[in-house]
């Protein structure tokens, strides 16, 4: 049950237990008020359960992840329906990339928090404690699973998935933020994003702060949130840019990484290696980082050029290990052979200009007109010239047909 604690002013706030879900997520209901003043936004009350069902409070947390999770299974869909995958395929992998994530982001947690006593309190994601990065290895093990048996590329199969993830992450935060947690230090007047700054009075500040007064903090919820939505608008806008499968994949990893370096050194929660001090979640952000940049320009610039240089017919039919030569024979059907695709407009345009004199040479001399005295001549000979068929058939995102290897 709640524990009010009076605070200043003759404000109730609840204290809930710490557990730090890459946040605080509270195992109790939890009143935090909040408020943003350099956005002109007074003091307002936020309660972190949405409704109960049987007694049994349901956390808005939970509401908006699941929000999160539909939203990204819509887009998943709607991207591998371009690229002509099954709608079965896109629902199979969900139905093991959804629990495998959760699996993920839960042993993240308890291996790097480590503040666990039992199998329960190692099973109990319902008192908080899940992580992103646990999330995504989770998931992506389960998707590299799928795509073997299903034999998908995975990169390319990574490539729709990945900006639906993008979208479960910005929602999610705000998940923290009705939880009045994940939030960074203190906003000095001085600092930059000073104007951004929240007011928040909880459990979770009593603790952190050691006064029952509302403190003002970095939003770090809201910067990971704005900073993953710019990064999904503008993986959308480059999307059919990318020239190789897996390639909006490391856009994803370097966007993400970097921000989450800068915005994890706010942040008063962060999972920690042992007692060295260092931040895991800022330390995997900048290593993603500082591979994907350079690997996403040199793999580019290489599509680019056999491309040019006829080796492959589209850049955007390899994936990444196509560079580094590995299952590099699943590829030998799409090097370009000597076949030249014949263009026949000029022709098909030259021959509707003689059907049509023709057809005026034979009006004024009446040759059309039935002759009794005479055999029924036969008609003209027609030669239509057809256009030889792609062995590739494009789609207007750079996917093949059947998203399948080649």
């Amino acid at each position: 049950m709640r524990t009010p604690v009076l605070c200043g002013k003759g404000t109730k706030v609840t204290l809930g237990k710490s557990n730090k879900t890459g946040g605080r997520a509270s195992e109790m209901e939890q009143i935090s008020r909040i408020s943003f003043p350099g956005l002109g936004i007074g003091e307002f009350s936020l309660d972190n359960v949405a409704f109960t069902v049987f007694g049994r409070p349901v956390m808005w947390y939970g509401v908006i992840i699941c929000i999160g999770i539909i939203l990204s299974f819509s887009y998943f869909a709607y991207r591998a329906g371009k690229a002509g995958i099954k709608f079965d395929d896109v629902i199979d992998t969900t139905l093991f990339a959804v629990p495998a994530g959760i699996v993920g982001a839960r042993l993240y947690y308890v291996i790097f928090y480590g503040n666990v006593h039992s199998f329960y309190d190692v099973i109990a994601i319902w008192n908080g404690g899940l992580a992103i990065y646990g999330g995504i290895i989770g998931g992506a093990i389960a998707v590299i699973l799928v795509s073997l048996y299903k034999k998908i590329d995975f990169f390319k199969y990574a490539d729709m998935i990945i900006p639906g993830v993008m979208i479960g992450q910005l929602l999610g935060r705000w998940g923290n933020f009705f939880n009045g947690e994940a939030y960074g230090g203190l906003v000095t007047e001085s600092h930059p994003l000073y104007f951004l700054r929240m007011g928040l009075q909880n459990g979770n500040t009593f603790r952190d702060f050691a006064t029952t007064d509302m403190v003002f903090v970095h939003p770090t919820f809201l910067y990971e949130s704005v900073w993953n939505l710019i990064g999904f608008i503008l993986i959308n806008i480059f999307y059919k840019k990318k020239k190789f499968g897996g390639e909006v994949l490391l856009w994803y990893l370097g966007w993400y990484g970097f921000g989450r370096f800068f915005i994890e050194q706010l942040r008063t929660d962060s999972l920690y290696i042992g007692n060295t001090g260092i931040r895991v979640s800022a330390l995997l952000g900048m290593v993603l980082f500082v591979i994907s940049l350079p690997l996403t320009v040199v793999l580019h610039v290489l599509a680019v050029k056999k491309e040019k240089a006829g080796k492959i017919k589209h850049s955007y039919d390899v994936s990444i290990p196509y560079f580094f030569g590995i299952g590099k024979s699943k590829y030998e059907a799409l090097e370009t052979d000597s076949s030249v695709d014949f263009d026949t407009a000029e022709f098909e345009k030259n021959e509707a200009e003689s059907d049509k004199a023709l057809r005026r040479a034979s009006s004024k001399k009446d040759l059309f007109k039935a002759d009794e005295s005479k055999d029924e001549e036969a008609p003209p000979l027609k030669v239509v010239f057809k256009k030889q068929e792609k062995d590739v058939t494009e789609k207007s995102d750079g996917e093949n047909a059947d998203g399948k290897d080649n």
